[in-house]
């Protein structure tokens, strides 16, 4: 039985609930528990704060978990991060009073820094060869400017809403952050067996949220021109209708570059374009 930890209750949760429900994976929303077993998978999933999962992990009390990348490079745990998830995305970034004449790093130099990611912040000044004092606190970093604590902050930002209504300004990233797969270095060999299974199912899902399936018809004329705009997986399929002189391609599409696509398919005579999200797209 392979142990994950996930995060207990909020977005993360939610998000890594449904990516492994996505594998088929057969689970209860885990609320009001703290652990609860797959019915057609052998994963017991724990639900814990997403602070402690990197030391569960650590500690063997927990093969694997999925928790933020933040988080991880925090905690400064000796472990695998097997797979990025590509949800949950933020950044870690420092802010400074919006009335502040920012114009660089500098200004850091012996100023008072409030954070929950004093390890992070350490090393991004000492890097950059900034002196500063970093207080630690937890919750509410965004008012310690207002009440006079620190002269800035290194916070995470999903939107920056909450910065500019506590009048900062968002001035150096530190950090792109989004859901990791992390594990512990020492699994089983069977459990390494199970591991290898549920990446093989998580890469599944992944590949097809990245992809759309299309079909269209087209005049035989015009195949050969949509082909060079529709190259599948290995090649488009190409069926004949009932109607003489055309045919119904099928092929996958990359969906960052869906709408360019789909604007040469109808330039290259491209009719009755249907697209059809993927469920599971297996390499």
């Amino acid at each position: 039985m392979l142990r994950i930890a996930i995060q207990k209750s909020g977005r993360l949760s939610q998000e890594s609930l449904d990516l492994i429900k996505e594998c088929n994976i057969k689970v209860n929303d885990g609320k009001g528990k703290l652990k609860s077993n797959a019915r057609n998978f052998p994963l017991e999933i724990l639900y814990l704060r997403d602070d402690d999962i990197p030391g569960y992990v650590a500690d063997k009390v927990a093969d694997i978990g999925i928790v933020g990348l933040n988080v991880v490079l925090e905690k400064e745990k000796n472990l695998l991060t097997l797979l990025r998830l590509g949800f949950s995305k933020c950044r870690l970034s420092l802010a400074v009073p919006k009335e502040i004449d920012y114009r660089g790093l500098e200004f850091l130099n012996n100023k008072n820094i409030a954070t929950s990611y004093p390890n992070i912040t350490n090393r991004f000044l000492k890097e950059k060869g900034i002196r500063a004092d970093i207080h630690e606190i937890s919750g509410s970093v965004e008012i310690a400017p207002g009440i006079g604590l620190a002269d800035a902050i290194c916070d995470i930002v999903s939107s920056g809403s909450t910065l500019i209504s506590n009048g900062l300004k968002e001035v150096e990233t530190i950090l792109h952050s989004e859901a990791v797969l992390i594990g512990n270095k020492e699994l089983s060999a069977e459990k390494n067996k199970t591991l290898d299974q549920l990446i093989f199912r998580i890469n599944a899902v992944q590949k097809a949220r990245s992809f759309k399936y299309i079909l269209l018809n087209a005049p035989n004329d015009k195949i050969e021109d949509i082909i060079n705009i529709l190259p599948g997986m290995k090649s488009p399929t190409v069926v004949p209708l009932a109607m003489e002189g055309w045919s119904s391609l099928h092929s996958v599409i990359n969906e960052d570059k869906f709408w360019e696509i789909i604007d040469s398919l109808k330039q290259a005579g491209a009719q009755g374009i249907l697209v059809v999200p993927i469920e599971k797209m297996i390499m």
